[in-house]
């Protein structure tokens, strides 16, 4: 497996070295043959080429078989397109699936859980993705703006499939969060849609939910909840929340999925006030590098990385029930030890 690494901005250099030596380690014990091959962007890529992403590097990427990206300071950027919302489109990334577990040892803020947020990634409320140029912002007047929402058939059916597809390897029920009630168009074409395909899947139960009960909800019992699909912006306020509620956002990993290619993406952003200090929480990256590990393992039939990215997730729950993790989640450890310690466990086996 060729992987290309972009480090990033703020902490995305810590928890890369941090999440190396993780994948490393999975590599030597799976035999996976990982092979590592570092780039920049954001800053690091500003100050070398004068741009957050020079353009070459799309062909670089989608030449090797995966893309890990730390975060991003896009709003520090000169105006241009983030590395994110550049390689989402590009490569059209169109599932961002971010789970959200509480794990033995740290106490769920509202309770157990164990769910999976399945986020349209490619269109919805977000301007710099629904419009083949310019942005999908316009100020009408200096005291006037707009925005437009573009929700597609081709759009709702891939995220509504890739949701039931995840829900049959789990415990088989979707919940469709959607506000068709006041965007009687828009998210009345998501929620028709997702319907339709749920039917293909007479095994999977689906249910719905409003977007603003579903907050009450997922609070007041997120267990009850399994794979959860949503439009752009609804997915990710929601998938924040529910990483929080498993007790931290650095918990929280993801995946940008495609047809053909994949991106690993920490959840959370570059915490430029803790950069340097060796206490940020890697775990979200390492999450996100086994999530595309699994990718990588059901889309090209190898097996072996997805038994490694299994023993990753198990590797990481050990890690919290031994107290053998960062501040943020009651450890003691710096967030290079703490990369280090995981990956001895995945050697131990």
């Amino acid at each position: 497996m060729r992987l290309i690494v972009l480090p990033g901005d703020g902490i995305g250099p810590e928890i890369t070295t941090a999440t190396l030596d993780v994948l490393d380690a999975a590599s030597e014990r799976f035999q996976l043959g990982i092979e590592m091959v570092h780039d920049v962007m954001g800053h690091a890529s500003i100050a070398r080429y004068g741009r957050a992403v020079r353009p070459e590097l799309l062909d670089i990427v989608k030449a090797a078989d995966g893309l890990m990206m730390g975060p991003s300071a896009t709003f520090e950027y000169p105006t241009e397109v983030g590395p994110s919302r550049f390689f989402r489109k590009e490569l059209d990334l169109f599932a961002n699936i971010r789970p959200a577990r509480t794990y033995p040892g740290l106490p769920g803020r509202c309770g157990e859980m164990d769910l999976v947020i399945v986020r349209e990634n490619t269109e919805g409320f977000y301007a710099d993705r629904n419009m083949e140029q310019n942005s999908g912002e316009i100020l009408i007047t200096p005291e006037v703006a707009i925005a437009i929402r573009k929700i597609t058939w081709k759009g709702c059916e891939r995220i509504a499939r890739a949701a039931c597809e995840l829900a049959m390897r789990r415990r088989k029920k979707v919940t469709v969060v959607h506000k068709a009630n006041a965007l009687t168009l828009t998210d009345g074409m998501f929620l028709r849609i997702c319907r339709e395909v749920g039917a293909e899947f007479p095994e999977v139960a689906m249910d719905d939910v409003i977007v603003d009960a579903m907050m009450a909800h997922v609070v007041r019992n997120p267990g009850r909840f399994d794979v959860i699909v949503s439009t752009n912006m609804f997915g990710d306020i929601l998938s924040d929340l529910t990483a929080e509620l498993s007790g931290s956002l650095g918990l929280g990993g993801s995946v940008n999925a495609g047809t053909a290619h994949a991106m690993a993406q920490a959840a959370h952003g570059s915490a430029p006030d803790i950069a340097g200090k060796d206490i940020a929480n890697p775990f979200s990256l390492v999450l996100s590098a086994a999530l595309l590990l699994d990718w990588h393992g059901r889309t090209r039939g190898q097996p072996r990385f997805l038994a490694a990215a299994a023993a990753i997730e198990a590797g990481v729950a050990a890690a919290v029930a031994a107290g053998e993790v960062t501040g943020d989640v009651g450890g003691r450890l710096g967030t290079q030890a703490a990369g280090a310690a995981l990956a001895a466990r995945l050697r131990a086996g």
